[in-house]
Protein backbone atom coordinates (compact mmCIF):
# COMPACT_ATOMS: atom_id res chain seq x y z
CA UNK A 1 0.00 0.00 0.00
CA UNK A 2 1.76 3.65 -0.77
CA UNK A 3 1.64 5.80 1.85
CA UNK A 4 0.62 9.25 0.86
CA UNK A 5 3.12 12.17 2.77
CA UNK A 6 -0.18 13.43 4.77
CA UNK A 7 -0.72 9.74 5.93
CA UNK A 8 3.18 9.50 6.51
CA UNK A 9 2.76 13.09 8.50
CA UNK A 10 0.29 11.86 10.51
CA UNK A 11 1.09 8.36 11.53
CA UNK A 12 4.76 10.30 12.54
CA UNK A 13 2.32 12.53 14.62
CA UNK A 14 0.48 9.73 15.93
CA UNK A 15 4.34 7.85 17.14
CA UNK A 16 5.49 11.37 18.43
CA UNK A 17 1.94 11.62 20.26
CA UNK A 18 2.21 8.27 21.71
CA UNK A 19 5.80 8.41 22.66
CA UNK A 20 5.73 11.57 24.67
CA UNK A 21 2.10 10.27 26.25
CA UNK A 22 4.06 6.95 27.92
CA UNK A 23 7.36 9.26 28.51
CA UNK A 24 5.25 11.91 30.57
CA UNK A 25 2.90 9.10 32.20
CA UNK A 26 5.90 7.77 33.37
CA UNK A 27 7.31 10.40 34.30
CA UNK A 28 3.73 11.38 36.27
CA UNK A 29 3.87 7.86 38.35
CA UNK A 30 7.43 7.61 39.33
CA UNK A 31 9.23 11.45 39.47
CA UNK A 32 6.18 13.29 39.75
CA UNK A 33 3.92 11.02 42.54
CA UNK A 34 6.68 12.36 45.27
CA UNK A 35 5.47 15.95 44.95
CA UNK A 36 1.77 16.22 43.90
CA UNK A 37 -1.35 15.05 45.71
CA UNK A 38 -3.17 12.54 44.29
CA UNK A 39 -6.28 14.55 42.89
CA UNK A 40 -3.14 16.45 40.98
CA UNK A 41 -2.05 13.25 39.55
CA UNK A 42 -4.92 12.30 38.42
CA UNK A 43 -5.62 15.64 36.33
CA UNK A 44 -2.03 15.16 35.21
CA UNK A 45 -3.47 11.44 33.72
CA UNK A 46 -5.94 12.99 32.69
CA UNK A 47 -3.81 14.81 30.17
CA UNK A 48 -1.64 11.58 29.39
CA UNK A 49 -4.85 9.56 28.94
CA UNK A 50 -6.11 12.15 26.11
CA UNK A 51 -3.14 12.60 24.62
CA UNK A 52 -2.33 8.90 24.30
CA UNK A 53 -6.36 8.01 22.94
CA UNK A 54 -6.00 11.02 20.57
CA UNK A 55 -2.46 9.21 18.83
CA UNK A 56 -4.46 6.05 18.39
CA UNK A 57 -6.89 7.92 16.97
CA UNK A 58 -4.31 9.93 14.37
CA UNK A 59 -3.06 6.00 13.37
CA UNK A 60 -6.63 5.30 12.68
CA UNK A 61 -7.01 8.03 10.78
CA UNK A 62 -3.75 7.71 8.89
CA UNK A 63 -4.90 4.19 7.51
CA UNK A 64 -8.42 5.39 6.36
CA UNK A 65 -8.26 4.96 2.67
CA UNK A 66 -11.67 6.69 1.68
CA UNK A 67 -10.63 10.73 3.40
CA UNK A 68 -9.48 13.48 0.90
CA UNK A 69 -5.65 14.88 2.24
CA UNK A 70 -7.74 18.10 3.20
CA UNK A 71 -10.41 16.35 5.20
CA UNK A 72 -7.22 14.29 6.63
CA UNK A 73 -5.07 17.48 6.96
CA UNK A 74 -7.73 19.41 8.95
CA UNK A 75 -8.47 16.68 11.18
CA UNK A 76 -4.38 16.12 12.19
CA UNK A 77 -4.50 19.97 12.77
CA UNK A 78 -6.89 19.88 15.40
CA UNK A 79 -5.91 17.08 16.90
CA UNK A 80 -2.84 18.64 17.29
CA UNK A 81 -3.43 21.59 18.62
CA UNK A 82 -6.39 20.36 20.67
CA UNK A 83 -3.71 18.00 22.54
CA UNK A 84 -1.35 20.48 23.09
CA UNK A 85 -3.90 22.69 24.39
CA UNK A 86 -5.94 20.28 26.46
CA UNK A 87 -3.47 18.23 27.69
CA UNK A 88 -0.66 20.92 27.79
CA UNK A 89 -3.25 22.91 29.92
CA UNK A 90 -3.68 20.40 32.21
CA UNK A 91 0.02 19.55 32.64
CA UNK A 92 0.65 22.78 33.97
CA UNK A 93 -2.56 23.22 35.94
CA UNK A 94 -1.49 19.86 37.36
CA UNK A 95 1.85 20.64 38.33
CA UNK A 96 1.63 24.61 39.51
CA UNK A 97 2.57 23.21 42.78
CA UNK A 98 6.26 21.93 42.18
CA UNK A 99 6.89 25.18 39.68
CA UNK A 100 5.08 27.53 41.90
CA UNK A 101 3.58 29.11 38.83
CA UNK A 102 0.20 29.69 38.97
CA UNK A 103 -1.40 28.72 35.42
CA UNK A 104 -5.00 29.63 36.20
CA UNK A 105 -5.35 32.13 33.72
CA UNK A 106 -4.23 29.57 30.88
CA UNK A 107 -7.02 27.95 32.45
CA UNK A 108 -9.09 29.06 29.54
CA UNK A 109 -7.19 27.20 27.19
CA UNK A 110 -8.28 23.69 28.26
CA UNK A 111 -12.27 23.87 27.02
CA UNK A 112 -10.79 25.29 24.13
CA UNK A 113 -8.48 21.97 23.42
CA UNK A 114 -11.41 20.18 24.36
CA UNK A 115 -13.50 21.73 21.47
CA UNK A 116 -10.88 21.56 19.01
CA UNK A 117 -10.37 17.64 19.46
CA UNK A 118 -14.18 17.61 19.42
CA UNK A 119 -13.66 19.13 16.13
CA UNK A 120 -12.08 16.69 14.96
CA UNK A 121 -13.86 13.70 15.75
CA UNK A 122 -16.74 16.20 14.13
CA UNK A 123 -15.33 16.50 10.86
CA UNK A 124 -14.40 12.77 10.81
CA UNK A 125 -18.35 12.05 11.57
CA UNK A 126 -19.30 14.69 8.81
CA UNK A 127 -17.07 13.10 6.41
CA UNK A 128 -17.80 9.41 6.96
CA UNK A 129 -21.75 10.22 6.92
CA UNK A 130 -21.28 12.26 3.25
CA UNK A 131 -19.64 9.05 1.88
CA UNK A 132 -22.74 7.04 2.89
CA UNK A 133 -24.93 9.15 1.14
Amino acid sequence: MNKSIMDKRIINGAALLGMTAIILGAFGAHALKKYLTLQELTTFETGVKYQMYHALFLVFLGSLPFLTEKAKKTIFKLVVFGVLCFSGSIYLLATKTITHIDFKPIGIVTPIGGALLIGAWAVLFWHTLQRNK
